[in-house]
């Protein structure tokens, strides 16, 4: 694995794991195990590498020490596309993956939801394991949170509450635009338009839906579910997914795709308020050095603290 960033910190463990008969190869890196087995989600993308899996398990490593819980940092990838499996097959390779890193899991890794993984493939993934206690995120009928309590989602909220007070904004006159209709992104969505928020645009893989007047989250919700993607709701605009970033609103909120915003990005974002919940590096120093006015930014690390505190509870 090439990613220049071992150091005294980690990584401890790299495992990468390949069933050519399913068609499963993923990898699993756990930076740190100092405090507790390492936490972190598996993301299922067919982009997802090691090193972008390496970065992710050392912003969990920092995410757990803040939060003073006693986990590690690690995070897992599966290269994988699921809109082009059925879901059977996707059943196949999150089963493969887990027997595949029993070796490691629940001993200095335990597992959770992410890009493309939810409650559903952590039923599968933790009986694969062999034992409850290999993920968090699992079914409320095995002793996980209800996943409409949306934890992660409901901190990015807070920590944009926040962040507006510090600016002497008030969340109902903030128009919101979302990067990304998933775990973090739909209930930060959901949590901000029941605050008095307008939300103009909302993304997932297929596109931007836009609405300069406003977007009904319940409408979204709703659609997203029934037609599986965001960009077929009425009343509104459709746009590329990259378009996410021009888009004309006070607050950006990036919440799916890892290292979205480049450099040479930076003149097409026209917000004042940033939340990189997916990015916790250097890129940050570009931006808050080329963006000309007030940028006010809030790191991956404080914005998803209540998602990582409640993985405690889930785990107990």
């Amino acid at each position: 694995m090439n990613h220049d960033g071992y150091d005294e910190f980690g990584p401890e463990k790299v495992l990468e794991v390949y069933n050519p008969k399913v068609g499963m190869r993923g990898f699993v890196v756990i930076d740190n195990t100092a405090l507790g087995p390492g936490k972190g989600g598996i993301r299922m993308t067919p982009t997802v590498t090691p090193k972008e899996v390496y970065h992710l398990a050392r912003a969990m490593t920092y995410k757990c020490a803040l939060a003073g819980l006693p986990f590690g940092g690690a995070k897992a990838g599966i290269v994988a596309d699921d809109r082009k499996i059925s879901a059977k097959k996707k059943d196949q390779i999150i089963r493969s993956f887990g027997e595949a890193i029993q070796i490691v899991s629940p001993k200095y890794y335990v597992a959770a939801p992410d890009m493309n993984t939810a409650e559903h493939e952590m039923e599968i993934f933790s009986k694969a394991v062999g034992s409850p206690k290999a993920c968090t995120g699992k079914p409320k009928k095995m002793g996980g949170l209800p996943h409409e309590l949306g934890s992660t989602g409901f901190g990015v909220y807070h920590a944009t509450v926040v962040a507006l007070s510090l600016l002497k904004k008030n969340v109902k006159k903030v128009c919101f635009a979302i990067e990304g209709f998933g775990n973090v992104g739909f209930f930060a969505t959901k949590f901000l338009s029941e605050a008095g928020g307008k939300i103009v645009a909302v993304s997932d893989s297929r596109g931007v839906i836009f609405n300069k007047n406003g977007l009904d989250f319940q409408r979204l919700a709703d659609t997203k579910k029934k037609e599986g993607t965001v960009t077929a709701y009425t009343g509104g605009k459709v746009l590329p997914a990259e378009d996410i970033l021009g888009v004309s609103c006070d607050v950006l909120i990036t919440a799916a795709i890892p290292d979205l915003v480049k450099a040479g990005d930076v003149d097409k974002i026209k917000c004042k308020l940033n939340f990189f919940i997916k990015k916790v590096f250097l890129l940050f120093l570009t931006l808050l050095l080329t963006l000309e006015g007030l940028f006010l930014l809030m790191l991956n690390i404080l914005a998803r603290e209540r998602g990582i505190c409640s993985n405690l509870l889930k785990k107990k």
